[in-house]
């Protein structure tokens, strides 16, 4: 058991890590089945994440095959796997577009900023502001190119675009995609969001 839930429920007197959620057991600490199994550490504090509705797993699961399908070979889109962008920092996008060489490593618990080319949040109700304020400036400040942030509007996929402004270190709108969703970076890429894979 982590050292870090000796002091459980609060956190411990160093702050929660990065690399504590490596140490984190599958149980919680009264024995709770899958207690830790989605978490993510925002600004050293967990974080919960509440059961995702079907629009946040479909939207997931068709950007993940649209995007493999599309993708050079020297990237994939995987789901769900944190990305550690410091000490105290290391959230789960929905979807990531890492290195292959990345990808193809089956031990990885998380990959680092560099190795990512597109970070993608899914909007949830519980996580509005997490997705639509904090992750993004942090993806921003780490040197993460390109982020997409997914709205749900009456049950269909809205993207919005942004693109890294290397000067400022923030994210830039580069376009609002209702039905058809054609960009040239960070690969050519065109999806067509009425009709994702499910």
């Amino acid at each position: 058991m982590s050292a870090a839930l000796d002091y459980w429920p609060s956190p411990p007197p160093w702050g929660w890590t990065a690399d504590d959620l490596d140490n984190l057991p599958a149980e919680g600490p009264n024995g709770e089945p899958d207690f830790f199994k989605h978490v993510e550490l925002i600004d050293g504090a967990l974080v919960f994440m509440s059961p995702q509705k079907r629009f946040h797993e479909r939207v997931l699961f068709g950007l993940r095959v649209v995007l493999n399908a599309q993708a050079p070979e020297h990237v994939a889109a995987v789901l769900q796997m944190d990305v550690k962008l410091g000490h105290r920092m290391r959230p789960c996008p929905d979807v990531v577009v890492v290195d292959a060489k990345a990808a193809d490593d089956d031990e990885r618990t998380f990959y680092t900023p560099a190795e990512v080319h597109l970070a993608v949040e899914v909007v949830s109700p519980e996580s509005e502001d997490r997705d639509r304020k904090t992750k993004p400036s942090r993806y921003a400040e780490a040197g993460i190119v390109h982020f997409w942030r997914v709205e749900n509007n009456g049950g269909s996929p809205v993207v919005y675009v942004y693109e890294l402004d290397p000067a400022t270190h923030t994210y830039a709108l580069t376009g609002i995609h209702h039905d058809r969703l054609t960009v040239p970076v960070p690969f050519p890429i065109t999806i067509d969001l009425g009709d994702l894979p499910r």
